[in-house]
């Protein structure tokens, strides 16, 4: 608590401000998620993901048993009052098997999606550390702090685009 008070006080007495850390040494700040997935590499990938034959299969299965249900709801909409019992019930089975598909796959799809997530972040992480590394000994940044521990900060001092830039740079050259 006295070391805060303490600092609170230099920073009032203008001891310490943000131009005096930045010359003791630039400070910057990156979101390493957003630059992995921000990149083109990245985009690549997800792209190439979702036009593969097994998500487009998942995604038709969602779409069709999701028109199933909307079908059968405006069915019983316009038909409930003319149907006996069972014809309802047999009706409302059918809807809770469509129901039930459509919520497999959604299911399967965010199942996929997560997968591909982190294969991404397994490929990509290391080219993101090196690029970072880089990054901060070329910009000879003193103090990198990740993107969503800070509050407030000038848009200047964010590296998240430049690393994403790097990691297509160097995911190019893996190639």
């Amino acid at each position: 608590m006295l070391k805060l008070k303490a600092f609170a006080f230099m920073a009032a007495l203008g001891v310490l401000s943000a131009s005096n850390a930045i010359a003791a040494g630039k400070i910057a700040l990156v979101d390493t998620a957003t630059a992995i997935y921000g990149s083109g590499t990245a985009q690549a990938m997800l792209k190439e993901a979702e036009q593969s034959a097994d998500f487009l299969s998942l995604k038709a299965k969602y779409e069709s048993a999701t028109a199933d249900l909307q079908a059968m709801a405006k069915e019983a909409e316009t038909k409930r009052l003319t149907w006996s019992k069972e014809e309802a019930a047999e009706h409302q089975k059918k809807m809770g098997y469509a129901k039930a598909d459509a919520e497999l796959a959604v299911q399967k799809i965010k199942a996929e999606q997560q997968q591909l997530q982190q294969s991404i972040l397994q490929q990509l992480g290391p080219l993101a550390q090196q690029a970072i590394q880089e990054i901060v000994q070329e910009q000879e940044i003193a103090v990198l702090l990740r993107a969503e521990s800070v509050l407030i900060a000038d848009q200047g001092l964010y590296i998240t685009a430049n690393v994403a830039d790097r990691i297509d740079q160097k995911a190019g050259e893996k190639k």
